[in-house]
């Protein structure tokens, strides 16, 4: 849980595995690219800290957060990756739109996890205003980004654990 001393990007790096081998997809919201390229970035990067080689990353866009599962869903079923990374922002406004939306997205990365076997991580904010999202894609929280891609890191560690 995010509080006011603790950012999304603070974690023990010495407790997320090397990343060395693993195959990562990412699907990134083209809706608030100020902010999803951002948080798209700290994945990357992240990655790349962990030891992801840049040639097992691949980064692809959709027009919105809505489409990310079928995004998702199309790298899985074309690639051969071992999590795949959804990236997205969704803004609160004045009409239930903003509900619809992330009720769709988080049932369909849901949906996307238990049907393929590999992790879809779920890297969308839903936030009640513009600078609540800054604040979570590289502002004074961190980056969801960052999250995100430990996440991946992370279960897709378990999952080969639990295959040995």
């Amino acid at each position: 849980m995010v509080t006011g001393t603790k950012g999304l990007s603070t974690y023990d790096s010495s407790m997320v595995p090397n990343a060395g081998m693993m195959r990562f997809g990412i699907v990134v919201s083209e809706w608030n690219q100020d902010i999803t390229y951002s948080m798209r970035d700290g994945a990357y990067e992240t990655l790349i800290r962990h030891g992801a080689d840049k040639s097992n990353i691949y980064i692809t866009y959709v027009p919105g957060s809505f489409e990310l599962t079928l995004g998702a869903k199309l790298l899985a079923e074309k690639g051969s990756f071992d999590a795949i990374i959804c990236i997205g922002c969704v803004i609160q406004g004045e009409t239930k739109h903003f509900d619809f939306i992330c009720q769709s997205v988080t049932q369909g990365i849901t949906e996307l996890n238990l049907a393929y076997g590999i992790p879809f991580i779920f890297g969308v904010l839903t936030t009640n205003s513009q600078e609540q999202a800054k604040e979570r894609a590289g502002g004074k929280y961190g980056n969801k980004g960052d999250e995100a891609a430990i996440t991946a890191i992370k279960m897709i560690a378990m999952k080969l654990e639990l295959e040995e």
